[in-house]
């Protein structure tokens, strides 16, 4: 097994003062799972961290395609969609084979597709308008039933698709076994629509869930649970733009974090049975040349 060794600084704003939170992390091997935190990615900035991120899917893709003729991806809000703008670019635009590609989401808010907070809106004007996949191949989830319709339908319409391989399958959970799944990590360390302490962490019955007490707004909101996230056969977790997630950072990353509840902080439990875990982590928000912040950072 190949270990990565990765040597970063993370820096945590207290009270308007910088305190250095992580300095020459070693390995991220746990105690008796040596790959379970996956391997971690630092970056100086956004658009490094961009940059790599588009290689690592464009390459995750070739290798799909090539072994099962398609690419499943799931998608999440947040930073992903413009951090996942180069691929919009040469040269991943002609030589990424777009048609193959089918893409899902990770979670939803029960908005309807042209609100400001609805993740496909997010996803369709900034990435998906951009790159020739195929309407057909876009599942998107339902936004005129409510929240607990559409759990159960998007659930029906990924058992469908694991049905006929169009979505694999994990020999070890029978859950979807998804290509890709990308996820922004919060402030508070959620995921998707994954939040600390809440009882959706603790759902192992369902493929798709709901929540209606989400704790930042939209209230109601469509997630995969976390089964689903450790299946999928590559997850990358991204932490970009909010100086004061590297709280969360150092607690996963630490090697004495056995007494903190794993439920209080939902990146940590992202230890995919059969797959590939890959953190993308930026130190700042890269800015443009006036000054503007480049929009690459994660809101809630």
């Amino acid at each position: 097994m190949i270990m990565y060794w990765v040597f970063f600084c993370v820096f945590v704003y207290v009270n308007d003062s910088i305190v250095l939170g992580i300095n020459n992390l070693r390995s991220m091997a746990v105690s008796g799972d040596p790959k379970s935190r996956g391997e971690l990615r630092s970056f100086d900035n956004s658009d490094e961290l961009a940059t790599n991120l588009a290689e690592y899917i464009a390459q995750l893709s070739d290798i799909s395609v090539k072994d099962r003729g398609v690419f499943t991806i799931a998608l999440s809000g947040g930073c992903l969609i413009n951090l996942m703008g180069k691929l919009c670019e040469a040269p991943y635009s002609k030589t990424v084979d777009w048609t193959k590609w089918y893409v899902f989401w990770a979670d939803e808010r029960a908005v309807s597709k042209n609100h400001v907070d609805s993740n496909y809106k997010l996803a369709k004007d900034g990435f998906l308008s951009k790159v020739p996949v195929l309407n057909s191949h876009i599942y998107s989830i339902n936004d005129n039933a409510t929240t607990e319709d559409a759990a159960e339908e998007y659930e029906f319409t990924i058992r469908q698709l694991v049905k006929v391989r169009t979505v694999d399958v994990s020999a070890i959970s029978d859950c979807p076994k998804f290509d890709l799944i990308l996820l922004c990590v919060g402030e508070d360390g959620h995921i998707a629509s994954l939040f600390p302490g809440h009882p959706a962490l603790e759902d192992k019955d369902n493929w798709v869930t709901f929540i209606t007490d989400s704790p930042v707004p939209p209230p109601e909101r469509i997630t995969f649970t976390l089964p689903v996230i450790n299946s999928a056969s590559n997850v990358a977790l991204v932490v970009a733009g909010e100086e004061n997630k590297a709280n969360a950072l150092s607690i996963i990353f630490s090697d004495d974090n056995d007494d903190i509840d794993a439920l209080s902080l939902p990146a940590q439990m992202v230890r995919p049975t059969d797959g590939e875990l890959v953190w993308f982590v930026a130190k700042g928000i890269s800015s443009e040349p006036d000054g503007s912040n480049s929009g690459h950072g994660c809101p809630p």
